[in-house]
């Protein structure tokens, strides 16, 4: 007898690699692979993890309700319209799952989040990628590949690993040229590092019609990635969808407490905010001193281009014998680049004085 076969498209994708942690030969290695928070997570948050403990033998809310209510408050939304989620990707794939499917099409950039491919193939999506100009998302390029199987588009803006952002002005042009029954995904992840005046995170054309979906996430500048928390704001027919699509309890009761009590530290949005921006800045200076190309990002990285794959490879195993790791994005298409988070003071300094050292020899 033959052993249980799964779906053929479980094999048409590579198991997702997040960024490594661990380096042989060093007891603490800077990690500066996976966008994490510089600072870790707020003081009142790892107040509110001990503090559950007492109650981890009950089930959470399984709305979310105190932690929808204060997401509302923080960003001026409407809780009714938030879901929350087991880190954003389960919300992006239960997304792709309700709307996607055998014979629809998903569009994408060619160097986009490649959540959306993996999540998009498992679920019998065929993906199409648009071509990027100057790695930044071209909203040309996407409206062309749109077909009458074409289901959904996924945007993330700022994206990841490029670090390049689309304003709302082209945001408005990429709605406004997609049908009305094509959902927009706009993944804004990076989004509370960005502060320009020509940016939106999704909010607005969320709240413009019944095809847009915002989702967000408390792993970047909230620094609780290892809680898994992340939120979706939508209209009101999709976020009926999520909430039948997903687990009855997908957010813990310590994701939770610690999502609502990060939103409440006061000034730790604009300080993450501020240190980033300064940081970033100083960091593609110093790089750009030793001949280094960056490519700009409104992200907590940047994308550091060596010319070549060997070289990007050999800068990779240089910055690893100092004990440092960053993020080889071949697997994004950009074999001649490395990924650089934006860390502390002291590890970014530490970044660019390792660059400095590998690009002297």
């Amino acid at each position: 007898m033959s052993a249980p076969q799964p779906r053929p498209e479980v094999f048409s994708v590579a198991s997702y690699v997040g960024g490594e942690s661990v380096l042989p030969g060093f007891e603490k290695p800077i990690k500066l692979s996976s966008n994490e928070g510089a600072f870790g997570p707020p003081p009142s948050a790892l107040a509110a993890l001990a503090a559950t403990g007492k109650k981890l033998h009950r089930y959470p809310d399984g709305s979310s309700a105190r932690l929808r209510a204060a997401i509302g408050e923080k960003f001026g939304l409407d809780p009714a319209k938030i879901v929350c989620g087991n880190g954003s990707d389960e919300l992006l794939t239960l997304l792709i799952q309700a709307y996607g499917g055998p014979g629809t099409e998903l569009i994408m950039s060619v160097h986009g989040f490649s959540i959306y491919e993996i999540a998009g193939k498992l679920a019998g999506c065929t993906i199409l990628k648009a071509a990027e100009r100057n790695l930044t998302t071209d909203v040309d390029a996407m409206l062309a590949l749109v077909t009458p199987q074409t289901k959904m588009l996924f945007l993330a803006n700022p994206n990841n690993p490029t670090g390049t952002l689309l304003p709302q002005s082209e945001m408005l042009r990429l709605r406004a040229g997609l049908r009305e029954d094509i959902l927009l995904v706009i993944d804004a992840a990076y989004s509370e590092y960005v502060d320009r005046e020509d940016y939106d995170p999704g909010t607005a054309l969320v709240d413009a019609g019944e095809n847009t979906v915002m989702t967000r996430t408390f792993s970047k500048i909230f620094g609780l990635g290892g809680a898994r928390l992340g939120w979706a704001y939508a209209p009101a027919p999709i976020v009926d969808v999520l909430n039948r699509m997903r687990a009855p309890f997908n957010v813990s009761v310590t994701a939770a407490a610690a999502g609502i009590a990060a939103l409440g530290e006061p000034g730790w949005l604009e300080a993450g905010r501020e240190h980033n921006t300064r940081a970033r800045t100083r960091l593609e200076a110093r790089l750009a001193q030793v001949g280094l190309k960056t490519h700009p990002s409104e992200a907590n990285f940047i994308l550091v281009d060596f010319g070549s794959p060997e070289r990007a490879a050999a800068a990779d195993m240089f910055l690893r014998s100092r004990g440092l790791i960053v993020r080889n994005v071949k697997s994004y298409g950009l074999p001649s680049c490395l990924r650089v988070t934006i860390g502390t003071d002291d590890e970014c300094n530490l970044a660019a004085e390792a660059l400095n050292a590998f690009v002297h020899g």
